[in-house]
């Protein structure tokens, strides 16, 4: 077993792990009692806001694939964009671990350099941001008023929606200004790393520093490109809440599948902010990112624990152990087509 697979498999048994202490933590009895309590017919609803959920983030990647002159079939889109969630869901930090094999999945499927689809998929991820921050807002307002008390979860539910609405905004403009120093940066540090590599793996060649600075900037301009088109930004922004407002719909279905009905713009509130786990060192944030959406759920909706842990292990059955599953198969075919 090479390293990349043992560190796969052993990020996924801390993982599992950090949700079974979570589990064992609340009560398994009163989760699995819970969970036997759940009606198979709005189960199967809850995958179908899973699917519309991939198909409208599928769609926002076509969207901006279009604007940077790489287009393809809208279905081949959903379908790469499967693949890149694979990626995300088996590696460490998320998408911020993913989006290297994301982009070469990306390139490979569009047939574009892979700095194209590293920008693509890098503004893909980028665009989510401004709907998720604007839906969290709007969930978080209604919770806020239909609360009894400011209880210390909301307190830094709070705290977590204006770090997510000034801190990553600003880390992304002050990025975007000093790109040029970034750059310089980049190249520095890939130069002696990829020089490295040519003299210890056969057939490997070095590449030269101009090189590395023309890939660089084909990323930036690919980038601007794609914030200069506004038709579509607007377009891929609008697919990106759609995608939101399903993830929303599939929590808020799975806790209407076991029995409870929560207002909707709590479930609006908590996968957003729940999400930012998601960059936490495990395999697409599980585990890390359960706990966020159980305490989230606590806090905002009032159901019991167990409640929220069962309808959670429903959510994420469905947006993160089925996605993971097709996009794997996904990811292995466009491997094949990257063979031919």
């Amino acid at each position: 077993m090479n390293r990349d697979r043992l560190a796969t498999l052993l990020g996924f048994v801390g993982a599992i792990g950090v949700l079974l202490v979570v589990v064992w933590f609340i009560g398994v009895a009163d989760v699995v009692a819970a969970l036997a309590r759940a009606d198979a017919g709005l189960l199967v609803l809850v995958v179908l806001a899973a699917a519309t959920w991939v198909s409208a983030w599928g769609l926002s990647l076509w969207t901006v694939l279009r604007s940077i002159g790489a287009p393809i079939p809208a279905t081949r889109a959903i379908f790469v964009f499967s693949a890149a969630m694979f990626s995300n869901n088996v590696t460490p930090f998320g998408q911020a671990g993913g989006e290297p094999v994301s982009a070469l999945l990306i390139a490979t499927a569009s047939d574009t350099d892979y700095q194209k689809g590293l920008a693509a998929i890098a503004s893909v991820d980028t665009l989510h941001f401004v709907p998720s921050i604007g839906l969290a807002t709007v969930g978080f307002g209604f919770v806020l008023l239909s609360a009894a008390e400011l209880t210390r979860n909301l307190v830094v539910a709070a705290l977590a929606v204006a770090a997510l609405a000034l801190i990553v905004p600003l880390g992304a403009y002050v990025g975007w200004r000093h790109r040029t120093r970034i750059e310089g940066v980049v190249v520095r540090t890939l130069t002696p790393i990829g020089r490295f590599v040519g003299r210890v793996v056969p057939r490997v060649s070095a590449p030269e520093p101009s090189a590395i600075e023309r890939r660089i900037e084909g990323f930036f301009a690919t980038v601007e490109r794609v914030a200069r088109d506004r038709r579509a930004l607007v377009t891929a922004m609008s697919f990106s809440a759609l995608g939101w407002l399903a993830l929303s719909g599939a929590l808020w279905l799975s806790l209407f599948a076991l029995g409870y009905t929560v207002p909707f713009p709590a479930a609006l509130f908590v996968v957003p902010v729940g999400s930012i786990a998601g960059v936490t060192p495990l395999p697409g944030g599980l585990g890390g990112l359960d706990a966020a959406f159980i305490v989230l759920l606590t806090a905002t909706t009032g159901v019991a624990a167990p409640v929220a842990t069962a309808a959670v292990l429903v959510h994420r059955g469905a947006t993160y152990w089925l996605p993971t599953l097709f996009g794997g198969g996904a990811a292995a075919v466009i491997g094949s087509w990257s063979r031919r």
